[in-house]
C-alpha cells in the first residue's frame, strides 16, 4: 500500500515471558510524554487548520512537529503493548524519515506542494466513515491485546496474526489521523495493511 504515511514494526522472534506483567509498567513515563505531546499535536492541527485554509500549505515545521510526536508515540504503544522489548528513546527529532535505533517505525512522505484550500472544512465529514469502521475495530483490538497478553506470558511469542492485526489497526489509525490532521489530501484506505 502506497501511502504518505508508513507504519512498521519489525517484531523479535520471542519475548520474555514476564514482559507484558511489567512492560507496560516501565512505558509510564513515555505515556505521560505522550500524553503531553497529544495536546500540542492537537494544538498544532488548528494552525495547520488555519495555514492550509489561507495558504494551501502546512508550515515545514508544524508537519515535522507531527511526524516526530507520531513517531514517540508509535515507539511508546508498541513498546507498552509488548509488541517488541526495545526500551523506547527520548527521541524528539523532528524528521520526516525514521531515524531508526527502535522496531517501530513511522515515516512520513516530503509535505504536499499544495494542499486543497477547502478540504479542512469538509475532512471532518469525510472520516466518519473510518471513525465508525475503527470503533468497532478498535474494541476487537481490546480482545486480542488480552489473548496476546496471555499468549506472551504462556508460550514467550505473539501469534504473527495477533501482531499483524495490532500493528494494522495502528496503521489504519495513523493514516486516518495524517488526513484529519490536513497532513495530506489522499483519502486513507480502509486496510489494515
Amino acid at each position: 500500500m502506497d501511502y504518505p504515511l508508513t507504519l512498521t514494526l519489525d517484531p523479535p522472534g520471542r519475548i520474555d515471558r514476564w514482559r507484558p506483567l511489567v512492560q507496560w509498567i516501565l512505558a509510564i513515563p513515555h505515556l505521560f510524554v505522550v500524553g503531553a505531546l497529544t495536546y500540542v499535536s492537537g494544538a498544532l492541527g488548528l494552525v495547520a487548520f488555519f495555514s492550509v485554509l489561507f495558504t494551501k500549505e502546512i508550515p515545514d515545521g508544524i508537519y515535522r512537529a507531527q511526524a516526530m510526536i507520531w513517531r514517540y508515540g508509535w515507539r511508546t504503544m508498541s513498546y507498552a503493548g509488548f509488541l517488541h522489548d526495545t526500551y523506547p528513546t527520548y527521541d524528539f527529532t523532528m524528521t520526516l524519515e525514521d531515524p531508526g535505533g527502535s522496531p517501530a517505525e513511522l515515516n512520513l512522505d516530503e509535505p504536499p506542494v499544495e494542499l486543497s484550500r477547502w478540504m479542512p472544512l469538509v475532512k471532518w465529514l469525510a472520516i466518519i466513515p473510518h471513525a465508525i469502521a475503527l470503533f468497532f475495530v478498535t474494541l476487537a483490538l481490546f480482545f486480542v491485546y488480552i489473548a496476546a497478553f496471555f499468549a506472551v506470558l504462556f508460550t514467550g511469542s505473539m501469534p504473527a496474526g495477533m501482531r499483524r492485526f495490532i500493528v494494522g489497526t495502528h496503521r489504519w489509525t495513523m493514516r486516518v489521523n495524517a488526513y484529519a490532521y490536513l497532513l495530506t489530501d489522499e483519502y486513507p484506505p480502509f486496510t489494515l495493511d
